[in-house]
């Protein structure tokens, strides 16, 4: 009997994602240490496409930059479970596993939201330079002339 208990308690290390529990404590495992150099990376080039210095944002913008990373590190960890595990349907059953399904797809949505909300998917306009501008229109001005 012991040996039956044994198979259904531990019937083997399972492989974790991870994510929830970046949720609850903004911690990565120790294996997984370069999500968290680019979850870092990542929050320091936001600041600085709306910055350039943290002092110089809203309080409602670092929140939203800081919701992002969480959701970052959750869609991150997700992707290294699926690289490693090479899984991505529940069994032989044709679904996807159900953090997949549940969870990936609207992390990733609300991910979008947040930087749209940003304004980071907008390009920044083409700054004129006055001496081009100038010159530009005295040649124009010179082929009107003739």
């Amino acid at each position: 009997m012991t040996e039956k208990l044994t198979k259904r308690i531990h019937p083997g290390i399972r492989k974790k994602h991870y994510g929830y529990a970046f949720l609850t404590s903004g911690k990565v495992p120790k294996s997984r240490k370069y999500i968290e150099k680019y979850i870092s990376a990542v929050r320091e080039n936001l600041i600085l496409d709306l910055g350039p210095t943290q002092d110089d944002l809203t309080t409602a913008q670092m929140v939203l930059i800081d919701r992002v990373i969480m959701k970052l590190g959750f869609l991150r960890l997700i992707e290294e479970y699926l690289r490693e595990t090479g899984e991505i349907f529940k069994g032989n059953t044709g679904q996807l596993l159900p953090c997949i399904s549940n969870d990936y797809t609207r992390f990733a949505e609300s991910v979008r939201r947040d930087l749209s909300t940003l304004g980071i998917n907008k390009r920044a306009e083409e700054v004129i330079d006055p001496i081009k501008y100038i010159q530009g229109d005295e040649e124009a001005s010179e082929g009107d002339e003739k």
